[in-house]
């Protein structure tokens, strides 16, 4: 796992053709807007999460965000303790967050 500053994580994103984008933040969080082209799976399911994480592409590379950097961080250790090697946590999260944003 890797934190990366909001600067990195856009820019290697940018530069990244096998990167998916996962959003850690509650229902209610996402509704205020969220990251395009970003998979929403929130981390407060507990079992629930790890059950979809689970079922996503190991071969991947995740950029991970929530809304100050706290969970994605979290979210980073557990897909890492399930067998994805690649995933970078947005340090500040959302709530820092100055590229795209979707409704």
């Amino acid at each position: 796992m890797s934190d990366l500053s909001q600067l990195e994580w856009e820019e290697q994103l940018e530069a990244d053709d096998n990167a998916i984008i996962l959003d850690v933040r509650t229902q209610e969080e996402v509704d205020e807007g969220y990251i395009p082209n970003s998979i929403h799976i929130d981390i407060y399911k507990g079992q629930g999460f790890i059950d979809e994480v689970e079922k996503l592409d190991k071969s991947k590379n995740y950029y991970v965000y929530c809304r100050s950097g706290n969970r994605s961080g979290q979210a980073c250790a557990i897909l890492g303790s399930l067998g994805i090697e690649n995933a970078y946590n947005l340090e500040g999260g959302f709530m820092n967050w100055e590229g795209e944003v979707a409704e």
